[in-house]
């Protein structure tokens, strides 16, 4: 579990916080297997005994004062007794994880029957659209064999189509056999059977371990549904245009509905893979992509805001559905068509899956990127609750999860990886603040209560045959972490302790929220004029403003807050997150599903990695071997000062590997593969939640735009003549400027 909060040291009043103008809040990895120091927690069990508080209910920890029988919480004062086996246990205070670390990991018994409880299976479902070419689904097969090698045996995997019917695959006999029910086009029809009757759904989910070769051949079988068949389904338009034939939004709700008669007894969390090759456009659940487009001229609309909102309450609904079914579904597009995001991210966010949008088929990393997603540890079913001390309360809670409808603060995760980050930000509780003369710091608690699924021992120990081998246990577990804060006395205390790329976390979640409720343009000017207030009320704090002949239009501001190295990092950042396509125009080529898939990626990425995606990483080499510059500026100017011949970008998602016109041609073309360039390449790649793109190219030979548009900081780098395309030095110009207009 790591956490990142924006300052060290937390502001000492309203006042304070104020007069900083830096974000307070935190960033939380819950299910990261260390904290952010790399430290693991204690493992312990009975977490069900742990004594919680009876005013705030925060539970037990190493910061409490302990009496024989009572004990004071950290986090409000309250005195509370202790029952008499926490009494006894806490006489041995050594062998309770509790009392030794603030960071415990612990089990909880199951609920319910408990031989029941204890046994599932994972259970996976594809969803594979047909209305699609046979590029899309070569690369669907590539990446659901890749997907099959990743599961573990025991697992259960299920195989549907969608068109304009649904089929289901039983693939448990000697020759797959697909069944298939035909998909009503009526936006408000229902199907005409329930998928049980159709195929029972434990014909339809197979043990992958002995049916994956036929699982592989009906893969094999999979056909585009050709324009004859969707014709006829469809009906012709007046004009003889073809009307649809992608029903993917009547096939979620019946995968759902299907899946659900097994949930908790066959299944404690079913994934389904949910692949798109363009817009729902039949059926419930069609999305009317005519919205993108010239009609913004005509009508005069804002795109940025017209585009952002979702255009139907359906897909929120079906992500409850989800949820209630136990279901996380992850989405993947593979289109370069305007597909709606906007509407389907829904069914991803809030399930606690992941949203992947490819291009095109050609150089898609769908298959290293599902392989990924499923050889990595996962935690669900989870509630993620985040207490304070008296003095402060939260504020906004940001990421994919969905708020619970009765308790304040308290978030349910269907399903949540060792990637997966929240953000928090804080308010004062009153106009007090924290006491300057109290022993008693700001205190945080985070609990976080989840399920995992745990091989059987027969698995780990031996090649067993036993029939038990295929029984997964769960293991519920409570995971807490409790931190003390200190408080800044004064301003440069608390400047110092601010963590930049925590700061980059919460800004990011505000200008995303921005952006959806009053469009880019809003979020472009919330960031903007967040940086001309910090950088004003650092001046004024550090007593820099200078006045030229009394004239306050000849101030020298410090734009580049040279006095506090923790915050000469976020002109920068703030310049690279205006850059970005997240927050450019839609008049500047930005695709809006790509804005969306953005949103989704970033909001879930923990402070290091926004870090990479937002401003990339510029490293040279002298040769393969030998590092030149750890780090470069952003510019053409860099390369050219620098003389080294090989460049290394690292843009999170993508990776590109520049070779200089210059370099010396006995430089080995592309780097070999055991040189420590390839070695930094890989490392990078396997640490990363998503597998990046790599691309190599030899300048005067290639062409060179994909590494050039990441040159962000010199002056109009396009040539578009967008006033946004301004280069930095320019930037900070013109946040001087506006500083200057502020402090008036």
């Amino acid at each position: 579990m790591a956490v990142r909060a924006t300052v060290g040291r937390f502001p000492i009043d309203p006042d304070a916080l104020e007069s900083s103008g830096v974000p307070w809040g935190v960033t939380l990895t819950p299910f990261a297997a260390r904290d952010e120091n790399g430290n693991p927690p204690l493992y312990g069990s009975d977490g069900h005994l742990l004594p919680r508080c009876e005013n705030c209910w925060a539970y037990y920890n190493t910061f409490c004062e302990q009496e024989q029988w009572a004990w004071t919480c950290s986090l409000c004062g309250t005195l509370n007794g202790l029952p008499s086996e926490a009494v006894s246990r806490y006489s041995r205070p050594q062998s309770c994880p509790e009392n030794t670390s603030s960071f415990v990991d612990l089990e909880l018994p199951m609920e319910g029957n408990e031989e029941e409880a204890m046994q599932a299976r994972p259970v996976y479902v594809a969803a594979v659209d047909l209305s699609s070419s046979e590029e899309f689904l070569e690369l669907i097969k590539s990446a659901l064999l890749a997907a099959l090698e990743a599961l573990g045996p025991g697992s259960l995997f299920g195989l549907a189509t969608f068109s304009h019917k649904i089929g289901l695959y039983d693939v448990q006999g000697p020759v797959p056999v697909v069944k298939n029910v035909f998909i009503p086009p009526d936006v408000d029809d229902t199907l005409p059977m329930e998928l049980e009757d159709v195929m029972p759904l434990l014909s339809f989910l197979a043990p992958v371990e002995t049916c994956k070769d036929r699982i592989a051949s009906a893969l094999e079988a999979l056909r585009p549904t050709n324009s004859w068949e969707r014709t006829t389904a469809a009906g012709q338009g007046l004009d003889g245009v073809l009307l649809g034939g992608r029903g993917f939004g009547l096939a979620m709700d019946a995968l759902f509905n299907y899946l659900s008669s097994e949930y908790g007894s066959t299944f404690a969390l079913a994934r389904v893979f949910a692949f798109l090759s363009g817009p729902p456009d039949f059926g419930a659940g069609q999305l009317d992509t005519r919205r993108y487009g010239e009609q913004y001229a005509s009508k005069g609309e804002d795109a940025d805001r017209a585009l952002l909102p979702e255009q139907t309450p359906f897909y929120k609904d079906l992500a409850a559905v989800a949820v209630q079914a136990g279901v996380c579904v992850d989405l993947f597009a593979i289109t370069n068509e305007y597909t709606d995001l906007a509407s389907l991210k829904f069914l991803s966010i809030e399930s606690g899956g992941s949203l992947f949008l490819y291009s095109n088929t050609d150089d898609s990393t769908l298959p290293q990127d599902m392989y990924r997603m499923l050889s990595r540890p996962y935690a669900f079913n989870c509630i993620l609750r985040l207490r304070t001390s008296s003095e402060f309360k939260t504020g906004h809670s940001y990421g994919h999860f969905f708020p619970d409808p009765q308790y304040e603060d308290v978030q349910h995760i269907i399903c949540c990886d060792s990637y997966a980050t929240y953000a928090y930000d804080f308010d004062f509780a009153n106009n007090v603040g924290f006491s300057r003369h109290t022993s008693e710091p700001p205190m945080l608690q985070i609990a976080f209560q989840y399920t995992v699924v745990v091989p059987p021992e027969e698995l780990l120990n031996s090649a067993s045959s036993s029939p038990s081998r295929n029984k997964y246990s769960l293991k519920r577990r409570l995971r807490i972490r409790t931190l003390q804060f200190g408080t800044a006395r004064n301003i440069t205390e608390l400047y110092d302790s601010v963590d930049p790329e925590a700061v980059l976390s919460i800004l990011v979640h505000k200008v995303i929220s921005a952006s959806l409720e009053q469009g880019v343009r809003e979020g472009r000017t919330l960031l903007h004029d967040w940086l001309v207030i910090l950088t004003a009320q650092y001046n004024d704090a550090c007593k820099l403003v200078q006045y030229d002949h009394g004239s306050s239009t000849a101030a020298r501001i410090d734009i580049a807050l040279s006095q506090c190295p923790q915050l000469q990092p976020l002109p920068r950042l703030v310049f690279a997150l205006l850059r970005n396509q997240l927050l450019r125009f839609h008049e500047e080529g930005v695709h809006p599903d790509y804005r969306i898939y953005l949103q989704c990626l970033f909001s879930a990425l923990e402070p290091s990695s926004l870090h990479r995606a937002i401003y990339p990483l510029l490293t040279s080499y002298a040769t393969p071997d030998k590092q030149a510059f750890p780090r470069h500026s952003l510019s053409r100017a860099a390369l050219i000062t620098s003389g080294s011949p090989i460049f290394f970008l690292d843009a999170f998602t993508t990776l590109i590997v520049f070779y200089s016109s210059t370099a010396d041609p006995s430089l080995p073309y592309p780097p070999p593969h055991d040189c420590l360039l390839r070695t930094t390449i890989n490392k990078l790649k396997q640490e990363r939640s998503i597998t990046p793109r790599l691309i190599f190219l030899k300048g005067g030979q290639d062409d060179c735009t994909s590494f050039e548009n990441y040159l962000i900081e010199e002056q109009d780098v396009d040539g578009s003549g967008f006033t946004s395309m301004m280069g930095f030095v320019s930037f900070l110009e013109e946040i001087s400027q506006s500083v200057i207009e502020y402090m008036k």
